[in-house]
């Protein structure tokens, strides 16, 4: 077993008797922590800060005019020295140790019985975070991204669910339909209406969604995943995939992506890929209309944006037409993500201002190549690889062999790929540099003017 260097707990220390030691600017945050906790403050140095004086004056905490002696500590339930004094540091711990007082010695790791994380305060949530004495500077870092995460709608939104949770365990409603209705209220809309200051309004959903515990109403998000990278991914994705049932996810899925999935989520791989036994259209729809009408949140998670190529209108309109309750969220599209990860602006001023965005895939997609790529001064086209030389010679013959065009392959991910030359060019140089699916082409003046190394595989994002 792998121990822990401190045991995380809470402490309840309303009126309970504390103890700080040192006046300076240690001392007064570590006696103003204790104050909002409740704790009743005995702060024991010869020399108070300005605040700390004014904390006395108004009957806030009890000062006593000199430095520590032993004995100070009795009664206390707890202490902190923050008197940057090490003859004092040594008999507040030994004091501590002997009466079994939890001390915390103020960056003194070994003389600390406890030690004060750094506190995301949204009550009556609160997270405490601890780098276990190594960082403290990381501590406070983590601490100001999660309060950037976590808008000020969280503490109202706690405070409603513990309101309701009281409700249904007073109706002796069964903990498994209770989870079913914490769910809901995790999955609504109503920490959007918090935070937009509508209360009345999140309230009166909230009773909705209470009133009819063992009601199992699902709903089915077409969440887009992006070209690859997991930290692309939308805050909006991220949180259907920690509170999905099942996750139906297309095969090029990054794995890192779907380890943001909660541990209790049921993955099924839907994906299709060419030239191999792929999941039927028809049945993946079926199969999101069976889990939602089932009562779960299932996300249908998509490379890329849904809508770009990936078939989730077709998706959307199937499930609105059987009832289901769907959520769209758009994910950065390969098509302008792959260009960019290469360094290769689609639109660059003085070179480019249009761009036209297709597929080599699909009846058809010969045909329009050539009016598009006369149509936009850049062309994009995804799912090129597996037919990159019968796509650029089609291109070739519409702009000429000299036009600039690019591969990148794998974007965004660590083993991102890309080569650049010319549409007479580019079919070699990708073969020769062994250039993998899934690749995007591009094609226009914009790839010269990027100054993409001509045939030399990438492997690095720009």
């Amino acid at each position: 077993m792998v121990h822990m260097r401190y045991y995380p707990v809470f402490l309840d220390l309303a009126a309970q008797p504390c103890v700080v030691l040192g006046g300076g600017k240690l001392a007064t945050e570590k006696a103003e922590g204790l104050l909002e906790a409740g704790a009743t403050v005995r702060v024991i140095a010869s020399r108070l800060s300005p605040k700390l004086e004014a904390l006395a004056a108004d009957a806030l905490i009890e000062a006593v005019d000199r430095d520590y002696r032993p004995g100070d500590l009795a009664g206390a339930r707890l202490a902190i020295d923050a008197s940057e004094d090490q003859a004092i540091n040594r008999m507040s711990w030994e004091e501590a140790e002997a009466a079994g007082v939890l001390i915390n010695v103020v960056d003194r790791p070994p003389q600390c019985r406890f030690i004060a994380p750094a506190i995301v305060r949204r009550d009556p949530l609160l997270i405490a975070i601890s780098t276990s004495g190594e960082s403290p500077f990381l501590a406070s870092a983590l601490r100001v991204r999660i309060e950037r995460w976590l808008g000020r709608e969280w503490g109202p939104f706690v405070a409603l669910v513990g309101g309701v949770r009281r409700r249904l365990r007073e109706r002796a409603v069964p903990i498994a339909d209770q989870t079913r209705v914490y769910k809901r209220l995790l999955d609504s809309d109503l920490r959007t209406l918090l935070r937009r200051g509508r209360s009345a309004d999140a309230d009166r959903l909230a009773e909705e969604i209470a009133a009819d515990p063992s009601r199992r109403a699902g709903r089915v998000a077409v969440v887009g995943s992006g070209p690859g990278d997991p930290d692309l991914l939308t805050v909006r994705a991220r949180e259907l995939l920690a509170g999905a049932d099942y996750v139906l996810h297309d095969a090029l899925i990054a794995p890192e992506t779907l380890a943001l999935c909660g541990p209790d989520a049921r993955l099924e791989d839907v994906g299709k890929r060419g030239g191999q036994v792929s999941t039927v259209q028809e049945d993946i729809t079926a199969r999101l209309i069976e889990l939602a009408r089932a009562g779960h949140l299932v996300v249908r998670l998509k490379g890329g944006d849904p809508f770009v190529f990936g078939r989730g209108g077709e998706e959307l309109s199937d499930l609105q037409q059987a009832g289901v309750e769907v959520v769209v969220v758009p994910g950065v599209t390969a098509a302008l993500a792959a260009p960019a990860a290469a360094g290769i602006a689609v639109t660059r001023r003085g070179v480019a201002s249009s761009v036209a965005i297709t597929t080599a895939q699909g009846p058809g997609s010969m045909d329009r190549l050539p009016d598009l790529a006369r149509a936009a001064d850049t062309l994009v086209v995804l799912m090129a690889r597996a037919d990159l030389a019968a796509v650029v010679a089609v291109l070739a013959r519409t702009l000429g062999g000299s036009k600039g065009a690019a591969v990148v392959s794998k974007a965004t991910l660590p083993d991102q790929r890309s080569v650049s030359g010319t549409l007479d060019s580019i079919a070699a140089l990708a073969d020769e540099a062994a250039i993998e699916t899934p690749a995007t082409l591009v094609v226009g003046d914009v790839v010269s003017a990027a100054r993409v190394p001509a045939g030399i595989p990438n492997g690095s994002r720009a």
